[in-house]
C-alpha cells in the first residue's frame, strides 16, 4: 500500500494550486485558445513586444515549442513579427488587436467562472484571504 499524501503546508499548497489550475483549464471555453497560445498572448499583453528568446525564457518553455506556437499565432493574425531595430538578426513579436481580443475573451470567461465560484463558495473574509494569497503566489512565482 502507498503512504498517504504528505500534509506539510508546501505539499497541501502545491496540490491546491495544481487542482485549481486543472479545474480552470477544464472550464475554458470549448472554442478557446489552447493554453500555450493563451499564455504567449498574455505574456505579450503584460510585458509588451519581445524576442522569441526572451519570451521562451520568461515563459519557461523550450524555444522550439515557442517557435511552433508563434507560427500558429502569426498564421491566425494574433501576433506580428518585425525585425529588431537594435539587432537586425532578431525578430520582435508583438500582440495584434485580433490576438488581444481572443485573449481577452478567454480571460473574461475564466474570470467569470472563478468569480462565480468565489461568490457561491466563499464568504467575504475568505475572498479577501484569497486576494491576499494571490499577491503572495505571484511573488513566489516571480523569476529571481
Amino acid at each position: 500500500m502507498f503512504p498517504p499524501p504528505p500534509q506539510d503546508p508546501e505539499a497541501v499548497l502545491r496540490r491546491a494550486v495544481n487542482r485549481l489550475s486543472r479545474r480552470m483549464r477544464a472550464e475554458r471555453p470549448h472554442d478557446g485558445l489552447p493554453s500555450g497560445r493563451l499564455g504567449v498572448l498574455a505574456h505579450l499583453y503584460r510585458a509588451g513586444p519581445a524576442t522569441p528568446g526572451a519570451m521562451a525564457a520568461a515563459l519557461h518553455v523550450q524555444p522550439q515549442s515557442l517557435t511552433r506556437t508563434l507560427a500558429a499565432l502569426a498564421a491566425d493574425g494574433m501576433v506580428v513579427r518585425t525585425r529588431d531595430a537594435a539587432d537586425r538578426r532578431q525578430y520582435v513579436v508583438e500582440l495584434t488587436e485580433r490576438g488581444f481580443a481572443a485573449m481577452a475573451r478567454d480571460v473574461r470567461h475564466g474570470d467569470a467562472w472563478l468569480r462565480e465560484r468565489m461568490d457561491t463558495e466563499l464568504n467575504d473574509t475568505e475572498r479577501e484571504v484569497l486576494r491576499l494569497a494571490a499577491a503572495l503566489l505571484d511573488r513566489l512565482a516571480a523569476d529571481e
